[in-house]
């Protein structure tokens, strides 16, 4: 049976160990984890109920010195931070686990690109490492759709259940002498990483890339979020409004619309109206939203009145505070 060391630090990292521990020897897994208090974490639990070691220090000097150590046949990683020198890959069989159409979309927050860029479908690849960024040989591909109103945590278990089912096979198939096809590099596309305030909802945007946005970064992201007087809201759940009345006098961001019964709330965009279903306040519960914007008075976004406002209300505290200390 073939000995394989995991590293895995995201969501992807569960299906991935059920896999490999249906095909081969699963002699450690690499993971930031802090045992001792992430009992709930799932990759964490299988791996202590199999009597699988954990690490818990995933710096590249760690993971050779693992390797060098544990001497695996094959490295697998699925979800991983950093680009692992060559140097490294001398050590051992290096495969990893990257949710793009490969040789499209090599790089960071995939699956979320690709729902945002409206793409009509995502997929898995899992592929040799090679020096490059995501460059090396694919060892299996699989396209799945992405449907109208799919969110990203609905495209993770889908590409999470065919690793499941694939991942051990591929290593296997790998290790048995499968060289795989090469990418063609002229047909590369990239995508950068994402940062939690590129969630910022531009409401002069088409109502259908707001909704790709709020659907990309649904938990376990950050989440699309605007601002409602003053506060940081997160958007959670939002649907576009079908055949909605045309406005000729439009304010992207207004107000338009609201049901306190049913909870929700219309918003013009740059072409039509979102209904707002789930919102959240820094420091409270998810919840209906209507219950925090009551008013079709109300604009989203970060309003100059709002900034100018707060400014006026610094300037008085420290014109307080000054004339307090003499």
């Amino acid at each position: 049976m073939a000995n394989v060391l995991l590293i895995g630090m995201g969501t992807t990292t569960l299906s991935a160990l059920e896999s490999l521990m249906s095909k081969c020897n699963v002699q450690a897994v690499v993971r930031n984890a802090d045992i001792e208090s992430n009992s709930q974490d799932p990759v964490v639990s299988l791996a202590q109920k199999a009597g699988i070691p954990i690490f818990t220090d995933t710096s590249q000097k760690e993971i050779n010195s693992l390797i060098l150590k544990l001497q695996p046949d094959c490295v697998v990683v699925s979800s991983y931070h950093q680009i692992l020198p060559a140097s490294l890959m001398e050590l051992s069989t290096f495969i990893n686990v990257h949710y793009s159409p490969l040789p499209h979309y090599r790089g960071r927050a995939n699956v979320n690109w690709a729902i945002i860029n409206d793409e009509p479908c995502a997929a898995i690849t899992i592929h040799r490492i090679s020096p490059g960024l995501d460059e090396g040989n694919i060892l299996f591909q699989q396209l799945i759709p992405i449907g109208f109103d799919d969110t990203v945590a609905d495209i993770y278990d889908s590409l999470n259940e065919i690793q499941r089912l694939n991942l051990g096979e591929t290593v296997l198939k790998t290790l048995s002498g499968y060289a795989g096809v090469p990418q063609n590099h002229a047909e590369a596309t990239y995508c950068c990483t994402r940062l939690p305030e590129d969630g910022e909802i531009n409401w002069s945007a088409s109502t259908r890339s707001i909704d790709c946005l709020i659907r990309a970064l649904v938990s376990p992201f950050p989440g699309a979020y605007t601002y409602f007087q003053g506060q940081k809201l997160l958007v959670w759940r939002a649907k576009p409004v079908e055949n909605p009345p045309v406005y000729v006098g439009r304010i992207p961001g207004r107000v338009v619309g609201r049901s306190k019964s049913e909870g929700y709330v219309d918003v013009l965009t740059g072409d039509g109206i979102l209904r707002i279903l789930e919102v959240q306040l820094p420091g409270e519960e998810t919840t209906a939203a209507a219950n925090v914007i009551k008013s079709v008075k109300s604009t989203l976004g970060l309003q100059i009145s709002d900034l100018l406002n707060r400014i006026q209300i610094l300037e008085a505290q420290i014109t307080k505070l000054t004339e307090h200390a003499k």
